[in-house]
């Protein structure tokens, strides 16, 4: 099964990463449809914030050990979408790095995953989800998202570079077409769950697809078409 999954995958490689650069202009215009006047985002905003100040005092080896686990975890995580039976992961004593092994080939998607997927930031809206159903949302929760937010953005910012050995196997064309944009994209998810939960993601979505295509009606009418 995994083999066909990764033939499917395989094939949407470089639509997926067009599409993604062609919404760029609805993912910056979407910024405006956010009302962050409110209680909510400054709270959120307060999160964020908190974790550039904690990560200042907090143990470089502990950092860098939370950041190997959730990268290799992110990893797992898509070859388990994908169909793939995920045999090991390990994270090296020396916090150099770590690996994940699975079953069959793989894909480009769990290469590229833990660049652009806050996968904590995923686990935590689960939480906050079923945390609903017993009690009401309060001011910490925002404060939370904040928080992860700000360790999603950091996480991304330092493993990005030249020795990164993931980056290589996908092609660093692709990576400058696809990573900006999916991090963008991602970023609103929260944003939007932060607004109105999984319904905000879904308004979001809608949001990004008129944009597009306003954008792309612009664009024909622009070269006459």
């Amino acid at each position: 099964m995994h083999r066909i999954i990764d033939r499917i995958v395989e094939l949407f490689k470089w639509p997926v990463a067009i599409f993604l650069l062609a919404s760029l202009p609805a993912l910056f215009s979407s910024l405006d449809y956010f009302s962050f006047a409110n209680l909510r985002y400054m709270a959120l905003f307060g999160g964020f914030l908190f974790f550039f100040v904690s990560r200042s005092m907090m143990d470089s080896s502990v950092r860098t050990s939370m950041e190997v686990l959730a990268h290799e975890l992110t990893h797992a995580f898509f070859a388990l979408l994908t169909f793939h039976k995920v045999k090991g992961l390990k994270i090296n004593a020396d916090d150099s790095g770590g690996s994940m092994c699975f079953e069959g080939d793989g894909n480009w998607l769990i290469i590229i995953a833990p660049y652009f997927f806050p996968l904590f930031g995923f686990i935590a809206m689960l939480v906050i989800t079923v945390y609903q159903w017993f009690a009401p949302m309060n001011i910490l929760i925002f404060i939370v998202m904040g928080y992860i937010i700000g360790y999603h953005v950091d996480t991304v910012c330092s493993q990005i570079h030249e020795k990164q050995t993931d980056l290589p196997k996908v092609g660093y064309g692709f990576c400058a077409v696809f990573l900006l944009p999916a991090n963008l994209w991602m970023l609103g998810w929260m944003l939007a769950f932060n607004s109105r939960g999984w319904g905000g993601i879904s308004v979001f979505n809608s949001l990004i697809w008129q944009l597009d295509k306003k954008f792309f009606s612009y664009v024909l009418n622009l070269i006459g078409l």
